[in-house]
């Protein structure tokens, strides 16, 4: 059986220029200038410096008014995410950086050197090897993962090597060929456990009594040492509290990951540039915004006097008019481009100071207990915004503050209520919750049990459960990996 029925649906149809407008806000400062910079390089009727915009507008107000398209950008009540496909996000919606702080710096800057399996062929060429001994320490190094490990069995070593370099050799041969690898800089690469990369280093160290215990405890009792069974170890190689502080002491001072040390590794450098600074003055917090996201642009004075020209003269040719729409839409583009920016930096500046004003005693005093619960949303309400605006600050802007730089999206967090009724915010718990591992006994840590109870003392009534995901977040050990003798 067929029914008919009718169906509403309301639906926002945003217009170019809004999204275009949408991912400007989002830019973080470095990106912003690239993009500046783009459009400067393809738009020659818009230049930098200051100008008298309207009296350049003028010129060209009246021509061809029926042809103009120019609209007003509302920012208000826009959720832009509808209408933007994952192909256009680019890298900075992604990476919480801003890049260098240097004002001349366009570019990213990259690690200078070779790559980390270059830097180990490199010394291989010092060593004298056969040639079949060289193909298979050659394959060895390609094995080496970013950590500087080799994390594959011998056995499945020797069987690619025949099969995909028809080199047929045993396990003992690769063995041998292995140790010369693991010679190689950085101490400890080609290891193939932690267990192996730590005795390593260990063994290309000078030898002293701690040296020579830390090593033996390594070979002998490394679970009970992960584990910090302390007094299993005391017993096990008969020693004092102290030797097994300076062993520890030992094997604290390696590399774990020998690998990811190498400088070469041709990974970016990233840097932070603040699109926004708070100050203290006299008591008073003041906001300014980065002045790289305040460029001074004006309309072409050249192109607008094209366009007079045009509207004076008495003939008008085809290619004159074709000409005229090109200089207008460039002239149309460049005001709408200036008008954005504008637009641009008071949404910025109207989001931050609202965050600024909504946070005043956190950035008056840098404690974290005093971050009050902000969402989103309260944001948003506030300056008459959608979410989606103050998402796109939040999430892609950094902050100068007295206390460090920081990203704004840091400031905002979930609310709990106290055992007063009234909501704190989760970073408020977090802190407390820190400070309270900092100062407990590191012979004897606090379990997860016994830290919700000292929460629920000081008036944070949460759950084992809770404390143990807000200590993750923290990244902060579980009570048995604190332990220290």
């Amino acid at each position: 059986m067929l029914k008919q029925h009718l169906q509403f649906k309301l639906s926002q149809k945003l217009s170019p220029q809004q999204i275009q407008l949408m991912k400007l806000i989002q830019l973080p400062t470095q990106a912003f200038e690239q993009r500046l910079k783009q459009e400067l390089e393809e738009n020659p009727a818009l230049e930098t410096g200051k100008e008298d915009l309207d009296n350049a507008a003028d010129d060209y107000e009246d021509v061809y008014d029926d042809a103009s398209d120019n609209e007003t950008i509302n920012t208000e009540d826009i959720n832009i995410d509808d209408y933007l496909s994952d192909d256009e996000i680019p890298d900075y919606r992604t990476k919480a950086n801003n890049y260098s702080t240097d004002d001349e710096e366009k570019s990213v800057p990259y690690a200078a050197g070779i790559s980390f399996n270059q830097h180990l062929i490199n010394q291989l060429n010092t060593v004298y090897l056969t040639d079949d001994e060289w193909n298979i320490a050659e394959f060895l190094v390609g094995s080496v993962d970013e950590s500087g490990y080799i994390r594959r069995p011998i056995s499945d070593i020797m069987d690619d090597l025949a099969f995909t370099q028809n080199i047929y050799t045993d396990e003992e041969t690769i063995t041998k060929i292995l140790s010369i690898v693991q010679d190689l800089d950085p101490p400890g690469v080609g290891a193939r456990s932690l267990e192996e990369c730590l005795i390593i280093q260990l063994e290309r160290k000078e030898i002293t009594p701690s040296v020579e215990l830390a090593t033996d405890i390594l070979k002998k009792s490394f679970e009970h040492f992960t584990k910090k069974h302390y007094q299993k170890l005391i017993q096990k190689h008969n020693i004092t509290e102290d030797e097994l502080k300076q062993a520890i002491g030992e094997i604290e001072k390696l590399n774990p990951k020998p690998g990811g040390s190498y400088s070469g590794n041709n990974r970016i450098v990233e840097h932070v540039v603040p699109d926004f600074a708070i100050r203290i003055t006299e008591g008073e917090l003041e906001l300014t915004l980065n002045g790289r996201n305040a460029p001074e642009l004006h309309v072409s004075r050249e192109y607008s006097n094209m366009l007079k020209g045009y509207k004076e003269a008495k003939d008008k040719s085809k290619s004159q008019k074709d000409t005229v729409m090109f200089i207008k839409q460039k002239l149309d583009a460049a005001k709408w481009f200036i008008d954005a920016i504008r637009q641009r930096q008071q949404t910025l500046f109207i989001t931050m100071n609202s965050i600024m004003q909504y946070q005043k005693e956190y950035f008056l005093t840098g404690d974290e207990r005093n971050l009050r619960p902000m969402i989103l949303k309260d944001i948003a309400d506030e300056i008459g915004m959608d979410v989606s605006t103050v998402s796109r600050v939040a999430n892609s802007k950094y902050v100068d503050t007295p206390y460090g730089t920081k990203l704004i999206k840091e400031y905002f967090s979930e609310s709990m209520k106290n055992e007063q009724g009234e909501d704190v915010s989760t970073k408020e718990i977090k802190k407390i919750l820190e400070t309270v591992i900092q100062n407990e006994a590191k012979k004897k840590p606090l379990t997860d049990d016994k830290l919700a109870a000292i929460l629920k003392e000081k008036g944070y009534p949460i759950a084992r459960r809770t404390v143990a995901k807000y200590r993750e977040q923290l990244s902060i050990p579980v009570a048995r990996m604190r332990k220290e003798i």
